[in-house]
C-alpha cells in the first residue's frame, strides 16, 4: 500500500469514526437527561470547599464552623456553616475495545460497543453535573471535570486503539470508584486479578456487563456457523437447537461468577441488554456510586 493511500485509508477511517460522535453524544445527553429528571437531589454535608447551608447550632459541633454573621441575624440562635461533601478521588471509567462488543444480532439492536459507549457519556455527564471528576482508567492524563468533560470522555473513547477485554493496570488513588463497561467474556481470572488488585488500594466500584439478547436466550435452531470476532475460528454445528440447555447453564455461572466477585469485593454488578432501556441501567449505576461515595 503506498503512503498516499495509506492517508486516504486512515482520512477515510477517522471521517467514520467522527461522524458517529455527535449521534453518540445526543444519545448519551438524552438519556442522562431522562435520568436526571427523576433524581432527588443527593448532596450531602462533609469536607469540601463549596459552601452548601446553614444549620442550627448543635451541641458538640466545632465552635469554628459557626457563622457568627448568620448568627447575628437570629438574636435567639446560632448557625453553622456547611460546605457540600466533596470526593478527593476521581470516578475511572473503561470500556472494553475488544472485538467481541462489536456485535448486534439485530439491525434494530445497537453493538455493544455503542452502548457501552453511550452508558459512558451519559454517566459522564451526571458525574460533571454534580461536580465529579472523571478519568479514564489507565490513561495518564489528568481527570476531566465540567461541562466539556463528557465530550472530552467520548472523543477519548472513540481515539482508543488498544483491544484488550481486561482493564490495564493502574494506581488508582484510594477512595476512587471505577466504573467497567464490557460483555466480559473472557477468563473471569483476569478480571478477578484487577478488581482484587483495585479493592486493595481502597478503590470501589462497579462492574456493567453488556449483552445482546441473543448472548443471553440462544435462539439458533438448525445449521449454523458461529464465529470467533477476535480470531479466525468458526464452528459449524448442523443442529445449534441442541447446544441452548447447555449454553445458557455455562452463561449462567459465568455471570454468577462475576457477581460473586462484586459482592466479596463489596463492588457493584448491573447486567444490561441492549434490546432494553439504557435509562434503567444509568439509573441503577448512578445509584450505586453514590452509595459507594457515601461508603468512602
Amino acid at each position: 500500500m503506498s503512503e498516499k493511500t495509506a492517508d486516504i485509508a486512515i482520512r477515510r477511517d477517522a471521517e467514520a469514526v467522527a461522524a458517529t460522535f455527535p449521534a453518540l453524544l445526543v444519545e448519551a445527553e438524552r438519556i442522562a437527561q431522562t435520568v436526571a429528571a427523576g433524581l432527588h437531589g443527593r448532596r450531602r454535608a462533609g469536607p469540601g470547599e463549596t459552601f452548601w447551608q446553614h444549620r442550627p447550632y448543635s451541641f458538640g459541633d466545632p465552635v469554628s464552623t459557626i457563622d457568627w454573621r448568620q448568627s447575628a441575624r437570629e438574636a435567639s440562635r446560632l448557625y453553622v456553616r456547611e460546605n457540600e461533601w466533596e470526593a478527593a478521588a476521581a470516578v475511572y471509567l473503561w470500556r472494553d475495545s475488544s472485538p467481541s462488543l462489536d456485535f448486534s444480532s439485530l439491525n434494530a439492536v445497537p453493538t455493544k460497543a455503542v452502548r457501552a459507549s453511550v452508558l459512558a457519556v451519559a454517566l459522564s455527564i451526571l458525574l460533571a453535573q454534580a461536580g465529579e471528576r472523571i478519568g479514564l482508567l489507565g490513561e495518564e492524563r489528568r481527570p476531566f471535570h465540567g461541562r466539556g468533560a463528557p465530550s472530552r470522555v467520548l472523543e477519548a473513547l472513540m481515539s482508543e486503539t488498544a483491544a484488550s477485554s481486561v482493564p490495564p493496570p493502574a494506581h488508582p488513588a484510594p477512595g476512587a470508584r471505577i466504573v467497567m463497561f464490557s460483555d466480559f467474556y473472557t477468563d473471569v481470572s483476569g478480571v478477578e486479578k484487577a478488581v482484587r488488585d483495585f479493592a486493595s488500594r481502597g478503590a470501589n466500584g462497579a462492574l456493567v456487563q453488556i449483552c445482546d439478547p441473543a448472548e443471553e436466550e440462544f435462539p439458533y435452531r438448525g445449521r449454523v456457523e458461529f464465529r470467533d470476532p477476535e480470531s479466525r475460528d468458526r464452528l459449524t454445528f448442523g443442529d445449534a437447537g441442541a447446544l441452548s440447555a447447555d449454553y445458557k447453564s455455562q452463561f449462567a455461572a459465568h455471570r454468577r461468577a462475576l457477581e460473586n466477585l462484586a459482592r466479596s469485593t463489596g463492588w457493584t454488578f448491573i447486567a444490561h441488554r441492549t434490546d432494553r432501556t439504557a435509562n434503567r441501567a444509568l439509573l441503577a449505576l448512578f445509584t450505586a456510586l453514590g452509595d459507594l461515595r457515601r461508603q468512602a
